[in-house]
């Protein structure tokens, strides 16, 4: 893996309403900890490509692509909120640059381990410098409980928007709900609005359940 060559901002020392402040980082996921095969690892971004085609990356390659990092709080549904960490890894920017989505892309769907997913507006998904494909937190390597080989960080949304364990991404030109938004989650996820359950949604929020 490449050296930072860039920093981002976005840690804040304001709490979202209803958060309250996490020392440490804590293990929250559904279901087991995949178990990480190098030889077979792969990074996909298909679907409505500008290209019509697929592009991959083997782990070497992925690792191989430029990286960046960015200090940004996270912050969980179940109310806690972890402030100022370094991320690094992959701006989702660099991805977008690298396979363009098609003109009328409006969506994306973040494909994960054992097919879990989680959609999010283009315009959550391109923020500038905002959201990453990270590796690392605070200069380490993420521990497979924390989603290594990758986890995508989104600071401005909830943290269930960025799945742990990323295998892919696809664009969509219309929206589809995700693994936990089907489950009764928020379609957008924005926690200065505590938009956390989908009874809170209002029209055009999204796709009807």
């Amino acid at each position: 893996m490449g050296q930072p060559d860039t920093a981002g901002k976005g840690s804040t020392d304001t709490l979202p309403p209803g958060q309250r402040l996490q020392r440490g980082w804590p293990v929250t996921h559904y279901g087991p900890v995949p178990r990480f095969k190098p030889d077979r690892w792969e990074f996909r971004v298909f679907g409505a490509t500008a290209d019509g085609d697929k592009h991959c990356w083997n782990h070497d390659e992925f690792a191989a692509l430029p990286y960046d990092t960015m200090v940004a709080d996270l912050h969980c549904v179940t109310k806690f909120s972890m402030l100022g960490a370094e991320w690094g890894g992959v701006l989702a920017r660099t991805i977008l640059e690298l396979a363009p989505p098609a003109d009328d892309v409006t969506h994306v769907m973040v494909w994960a381990e054992y097919g879990f997913s989680s959609n999010l507006r283009i315009a959550d998904f391109a923020e500038d410098d905002r959201v990453i494909f990270a590796t690392h937190k605070d200069g380490e390597l993420l521990t497979a409980e924390h989603g290594f080989p990758v986890r995508l960080v989104v600071p401005h949304l909830y943290a269930w928007k960025g799945p742990k364990w990323v295998r892919g991404v696809e664009y969509m030109t219309a929206d589809r709900r995700g693994f936990w938004e089907e489950r009764g989650y928020h379609n957008i996820g924005d926690p200065w609005r505590e938009q956390r359950y989908s009874y809170q949604e209002e029209p055009g929020d999204g796709p009807e359940l």
